[in-house]
């Protein structure tokens, strides 16, 4: 029996390398002579990603994205949505607790499902390709490039503070250094996987260093009695129930990347052991530096003083840090440039795998022959980056964003619950208690339900109709296969200019 079982695999195997050599001949017929087929073969038969993440890239890609803009922008739009500063620590608390939650689920999904694309795969395991490529589809076009757009606007805003120190600075300059930001982190992350990665690790070390002058200033401050902002606390705090949705829309964004490990569970050293402990060490961590960030942020400026600040963290490196106040611009447009490298990171990694499954044009699926990154997926999120820093109100933005995204965490938490019943075989390293998906999945129908109930507006209706827009191109493209000539031209061309092949295909 283990001889025909053995058979089989060899069977499965030629078939496998006999369609790859095939896709690889179409790709050499027209190839530049320097990509040679030895080149495309050159790991272990064919061109994959490789596993290149240890435990401290993948704790830096969690606290590195986590860390990024959201702490020196969600200050000032969660303090106005909840209406005191003591509703609003409350609310930095619960939803760094409420994050911990939803990424120790994300950790049973992620030692269960091996695949990349966090909650792609896993609603595609639960519940088939339909709501699957209805998540590729808002997150692809929508959500990831309108984060990296938000992220590098507001790295823009900060680098660009002390050149204009006494105004807003114009619009034009905003939008242009953002727009330079993802193009030069797509390119990073183009050339080496081990170099995005490394850049990571020191763009974490950067922000932490202000994190740490911030909170240390902070309780400097309160030892000298600076404490008067920090007293009657929930004076004039709102009790109206979409405004509080509205905060926790405001905190959850500072929060997101929470689940960004799951995105490259393909490229982590032994994802079993890295993927739970990095959520261990790094998202608590990250709750603990918020709430006292924020503390410290009172210590100087009342509450009134902080909704009339345009960067808050430059506002407080101003009144404390004296001629050391440079510092804050700087460490604040390192962080949130990390940010979005691990947004472009993990962006470009859900593109490829629902190009590989069929769900979107099958070039953003492959990767470079000697470089192995997969830089039709970067480019393709980089250009919709781009177009996402036209509009100007962040806050809007992020509305909308939080909006879309909590609909599909509260299906992938429903998926857990779901594959508990019909995946009852599926190897579990992780197990939390059923209670936990439960929590997270209600307060995600809360997020969705709260500021459409309280407050509706159009806007939210079109975020809904474009999500189920997705079905016009999942119908006649993936359903029924249509297909288009010059998509296999336009392929061959692109393979030829970005020096690209498919890959391997993904065994768990």
């Amino acid at each position: 029996m283990m001889e025909c079982d053995k058979e089989m695999e060899n069977v499965h195997e030629r078939k496998l390398s006999s369609n790859k050599k095939m896709e690889v001949n179409d790709f050499m017929d027209g190839a530049d002579s320097s990509i040679t087929k030895s080149d495309i073969f050159e790991n272990h038969g064919g061109t994959k990603l490789k596993r290149e993440m240890g435990l401290i890239s993948g704790i830096c890609l969690i606290v590195g994205t986590m860390i990024g803009s959201g702490i020196f922008i969600s200050p000032k739009s969660l303090l106005e949505s909840s209406g005191a500063v003591g509703p609003s620590l409350i609310i930095w608390t619960l939803s760094g607790i409420l994050a911990t939650l939803g990424a120790l689920s994300y950790a049973e999904l992620g030692t269960m499902i091996t695949k990349s694309g966090a909650e792609y795969a896993y609603l595609m395991s639960a519940f088939g390709p339909i709501p699957a490529f209805l998540y590729s589809w808002t997150s692809v076009i929508v959500t990831k490039p309108s984060s990296a757009a938000i992220i590098c606007l507001s790295f823009s805003q900060y680098a660009t503070a002390p050149f204009y120190p006494n105004c807003k600075p114009p619009d034009i300059v905003i939008k242009t250094l953002a727009s330079a930001a993802i193009v030069a982190i797509t390119f990073l992350n183009c050339l080496s996987v081990k170099l995005a990665a490394y850049a990571q690790n020191f763009f974490t070390a950067a922000k932490l260093v202000i994190v740490v002058v911030i909170i240390v200033a902070g309780f400097v401050l309160m030892g000298q009695g600076k404490t008067q902002n920090l007293q009657n606390t929930f004076d004039g705090a709102t009790t109206d129930f979409g405004s509080i949705g509205l905060a926790f829309y405001s905190g959850l964004w500072a929060y997101d990347g929470w689940n960004q490990l799951n995105f490259v569970t393909e490229e982590l050293q032994n994802p079993f052991r890295n993927l739970p402990l990095s959520i261990i060490i790094g998202i608590p961590l990250v709750t603990v530096c918020y709430v006292l960030m924020n503390i410290a942020y009172f210590t100087v400026m009342t509450p009134s003083e902080l909704l009339q600040s345009q960067a808050v963290a430059m506002t407080f490196g101003d009144r404390v840090l004296g001629v050391m106040a440079w510092m804050v611009p700087v460490f604040v447009a390192f962080s949130t440039i990390g940010s979005a490298n691990g947004s472009c990171f993990t962006a470009g990694r859900l593109s490829y795998v629902a190009a590989r499954e069929g769900h979107l044009i099958k070039v953003i699926s492959f990767i470079h022959v000697k470089l192995l990154t997969p830089s039709p997926a970067l480019i393709f999120n980089c250009i919709l980056s781009i177009i996402y820093t036209i509009p100007a109100d962040i806050e809007t933005l992020i509305n909308y964003f939080s909006f879309a995204v909590w609909i599909f965490y509260g299906m992938t938490m429903l998926a857990l619950i779901v594959m508990r019943c019909t995946k009852k075989d599926l190897h579990r390293p992780v197990k939390v208690p059923i209670v936990i998906p439960g929590l997270v999945m209600i307060v995600s129908v809360y997020l969705v339900l709260a500021p459409i109930v309280v407050n509706p507006e159009l806007p939210y209706l079109y975020c809904f109709l474009f999500i189920m827009a997705g079905l016009l191109f999942y119908i006649p493209f993936v359903h029924f296969k249509i297909s288009f000539k010059f998509i296999d031209v336009l392929t061959k061309h692109i393979q030829l200019i970005l020096e690209v092949s498919p890959t391997e295909e993904y065994v768990e």
